[in-house]
């Protein structure tokens, strides 16, 4: 897991962050339930049973997946003899907004072209409401 200080240098150096961290982290948020534990976790420790509660799987399979979000990072367990408490670590999603921030420019170009094209294409002309016609009125049961 990464500190705040190695994340920090990540950023300020254009360093890549480790190869195999980037692939827990990518594998765990792959998965759906995965992604809805980090944001039942964002501001609050939760236990393994309120994370489990909104889930129609086992509280095995949402120990499964708290395991790969602790093997990712992502997740920090504090345990109190059988009770387990879980937190969120935002450290390693930093580290990955900083590696894809590095492609940022391929998108941004794409945004800039389509900008530049919208600016020199003409606003089409706006057609006038047309009045009911007569005949539409006619034809109706009152």
């Amino acid at each position: 897991m990464a500190s705040g200080s190695q994340i920090v240098a990540l950023f300020d150096q254009g360093a890549d962050p480790d190869e195999a961290a980037l692939d827990r982290v990518f594998f765990a948020l792959s998965d759906p339930v995965r992604r809805a534990i980090l944001q039942r976790l964002d501001g609050e420790a939760l236990l393994v049973s309120e994370l489990a509660a909104p889930f129609n799987v086992s509280l095995q399979a949402v120990s499964r997946h708290i395991q790969v979000l602790v093997r990712a990072g992502l997740v920090q367990q504090h345990r109190t003899g059988r009770i387990s408490r879980c937190s969120l670590v935002a450290g390693p999603i930093f580290a990955v907004a900083v590696w894809i921030n590095r492609y940022s420019k391929y998108w941004q170009e794409q945004f800039d072209l389509l900008a530049a094209m919208l600016e020199d294409t003409p606003e089409p002309r706006r057609r006038k409401p047309r009045a009911a016609s007569r005949r539409s009125k006619i034809g109706r049961k009152v």
